[in-house]
C-alpha cells in the first residue's frame, strides 16, 4: 500500500510539472500565504478592475491571458484576495419588521427621527390601506391628547367606512361601552394611579407565591406602599 501511494504521489508531481504554464507556479508559498508571481506585472490593471467592481479570479484571469499573461488562475486568485476581502459589499440592510412600523405608527411623529420617517412614507406609500390607517390613527391619537370626547361619534363612523376589518373590530369593542369610552376621552380623571397599585400589588404576590405565608406578604405589601 505503501508503494502504490508513493507511485500516485510521484505520478501527480510529474503531471503537475507537465502541466505547469509557467516556472513561477512551480515555486512553493512563502509565510505571506501568496505565492511569488510575475502576475505583479499587472497590478495596476488589477487594481483598476477591481476597483471597478471586478473580483472574479476566472474573468480576470481571461483578460489577462488576451495580454500575454501565461500563468495559472490560481495565481490570479491569491494576487487579487487581500482586495476582495477589502472590496467586500456591505451586509444586506435587514428588512422592516411589523413590530418596527406598529411602533412608528403609533408614536408620535415627532418622537421618530429622519431616517425611521423616511422609512414609514416609504411602507405607507407602498400599501394605501396601511396609509389609510396610519391617518386614522393619527385621528385617534389627536383626540386621546386634546380630550375631544365629542368627536368620538365622528371618528368612529369615519373608521368604519374604510372598510379595514381589524380597524372596526377595534371600534366595535369600544361601543360595547361607549359612556365610559367618552368619558374617559372628556374627563380629566384617569385611574392610572389605582392601576399602578394593582399591578404592583400583582407582582408581589407573584414573588412571594410558594414561598412564604401571607403574613410576610402582607409586610411586604406594607412596606411597599
Amino acid at each position: 500500500m505503501e508503494i502504490v501511494g508513493e507511485l500516485g504521489l510521484a505520478r501527480n508531481t510529474v503531471h503537475r510539472f507537465a502541466c505547469a504554464p509557467a516556472a513561477e507556479d512551480l515555486l512553493a508559498r512563502d509565510g505571506t500565504g501568496k505565492r511569488p508571481r510575475h502576475v505583479a506585472g499587472y497590478d495596476a490593471y488589477l487594481g483598476e478592475r477591481v476597483t471597478q467592481g471586478c473580483t472574479n479570479a476566472a474573468v480576470l484571469w481571461n483578460e489577462l491571458q488576451q495580454q500575454g499573461y501565461g500563468g495559472s488562475d490560481a495565481s490570479v486568485r491569491d494576487y487579487i484576495r487581500p482586495w476582495r476581502s477589502d472590496a467586500a459589499p456591505p451586509a444586506p440592510a435587514r428588512p422592516i419588521t411589523v413590530r418596527q412600523v406598529t411602533a412608528w405608527l403609533l408614536s408620535h411623529p415627532d418622537h421618530l427621527d429622519q431616517e425611521q420617517q423616511l422609512q414609514l412614507k416609504a411602507v405607507l406609500d407602498a400599501c394605501p390601506e396601511l396609509q389609510r390607517l396610519s391617518e386614522r390613527v393619527q385621528g385617534f391619537a389627536r383626540m386621546m391628547a386634546h380630550r375631544q370626547g365629542h368627536r368620538w361619534e365622528e371618528r368612529t363612523k369615519a373608521a368604519r367606512g374604510e372598510w379595514i376589518l381589524e380597524l372596526d373590530s377595534f371600534v366595535r369593542g369600544l361601543r360595547r361601552d361607549w359612556d365610559a369610552v367618552v368619558a374617559g376621552l372628556t374627563l380629566p380623571h384617569s385611574s392610572g394611579v389605582v392601576e399602578g397599585h394593582v399591578n404592583r400589588l400583582k407582582m408581589l404576590k407573584r414573588q412571594m407565591y410558594g414561598r412564604a405565608n401571607p403574613d410576610l406578604l402582607r409586610k411586604r405589601v406594607l412596606l411597599a406602599a
